[in-house]
Formats: structure tokens, C-alpha cells, sequence
């Protein structure tokens, strides 16, 4: 790969301007391959909060864990919630439990190979101790801006 300028010169490039690149060159990505599939990123965070989980989700759980996920926010969440039920991919109980439904299973296994895939294509070249390192630095970032990130 050629890069944009010289080791010296890097040094000196704004993180702002990289972080931002990098985040619109990957979320774009994985939201137009998902509308390939006709679903949305935050429909597959759904999905995958309830599939990770064997006796489904709590409705509130799974907004309370996504709602910071790209400054969603929780009237969008429940809105994505609300699509996937809509959609057959989720069921839910009464008192709010949120379960796949085998469609939902099925679509779920292929957005999941689909993420595989993207995964595969965005770490091309990129060692495990190079990501490891880069997730660190921007962690230190948010950390020494007072930022905060989802996690946190």
C-alpha cells in the first residue's frame, strides 16, 4: 500500500481528520453491504445482541446497550427493535423479552457471514498487534480529550 505521506510527515497529520476517514470509509461500507442484504447496521446490532444471548433480551437491555453504539440514541433503538419484530426477526413476549424467530435465526447466520467477511476484508494486511496497538492509541485519545466511549 503507498500511503498518504512520509513517516516524518504522519507524525505531524491531524488524528481528527484520520479517525473520521477511517470511521466513514468502514461505516459506509458495512451499511451498504447490509442494504445489500436489506437490513441496516443497527438492525444487525439487534439481531446480534439477541443471538448472543440464549434465552433472548430484555427490550430495555438490548436499547440500554445500543443506544451509544454511533450516537443512535434510544428513540432510534427502539424504532430498529420495532423494525426487526415488524420484519419477523425477532419475536416479543408480554413483558418485553425479545427472542429470534427462526427467520431471525436464518437471516441472523447470514449477516453474521457477512460480517465475517467485512471483517476479513477491513484487517487485510493489519497484524493483530498492529490493531490491538491502534485500538489502544485511540482509546488514549478519547481518554486524554476527556471524551467517552460507549463503553465507558
Amino acid at each position: 500500500m503507498e500511503y498518504s505521506h512520509t513517516d516524518a510527515e504522519l507524525i505531524r497529520q491531524p488524528i481528527g481528520y484520520w479517525s473520521w476517514a477511517a470511521y466513514d470509509a468502514v461505516v459506509t461500507r458495512i451499511r451498504g453491504a447490509l442494504a445489500e442484504l436489506g437490513t441496516t447496521q443497527p438492525q444487525w446490532w439487534v439481531l446480534a445482541q439477541v443471538a448472543g444471548a440464549e434465552e433472548g433480551r430484555m427490550r430495555d437491555e438490548v436499547s440500554r446497550l445500543l443506544r451509544n453504539y454511533l450516537a443512535t440514541g434510544d428513540a432510534a433503538m427502539a424504532e430498529q427493535i420495532d423494525t426487526t419484530v415488524a420484519r419477523g426477526w425477532i419475536a416479543e413476549d408480554a413483558g418485553g423479552r425479545l427472542t429470534l424467530t427462526p427467520e431471525g435465526r436464518a437471516f441472523h447466520a447470514q449477516a453474521a457471514a457477512l460480517q465475517e467477511e467485512l471483517w476479513a476484508e477491513r484487517h487485510a494486511g493489519i497484524s493483530d498487534e498492529e490493531y490491538r496497538t491502534t485500538l489502544k492509541v485511540l482509546q488514549r485519545f478519547i481518554h486524554n480529550t476527556g471524551g467517552r466511549a460507549w463503553h465507558h
